[in-house]
């Protein structure tokens, strides 16, 4: 029953990444699409974690933590990019 539940969802996450990525490549807007990538990577977390608890392995979590970052601090500075169009300021003396 557990199984079935796990694969239901799994492919419901499928649909669901299928439906970001639309979003991602047809976004009316910069911000719409970065939200729609950090929302990218929360699905892929959780897809790849049911993907573990289904081949009964740890060996995805490592790459959990990895994608976690990464859609944390590409969220943060692409956020900061479209609001001052540059994500590392250098102070100028002159």
């Amino acid at each position: 029953m557990i199984e079935l539940m796990l694969r239901t969802s799994l492919a419901l996450f499928i649909l669901a990444i299928a439906i970001i990525l639309y979003r991602i490549i047809r976004g009316p807007s910069m911000p719409d699409r970065v939200i729609a990538m950090d929302t990218l990577g929360v699905n892929l977390i959780s897809g790849i974690a049911i993907t573990s608890i289904l081949l009964k392995t740890k060996a995805f979590l490592e790459v959990i933590l990895i994608i976690g970052i990464l859609a944390f601090i590409s969220t943060i500075a692409l956020s900061k990019f479209i609001e001052r169009g540059a994500i590392i300021e250098y102070k100028r003396d002159r």
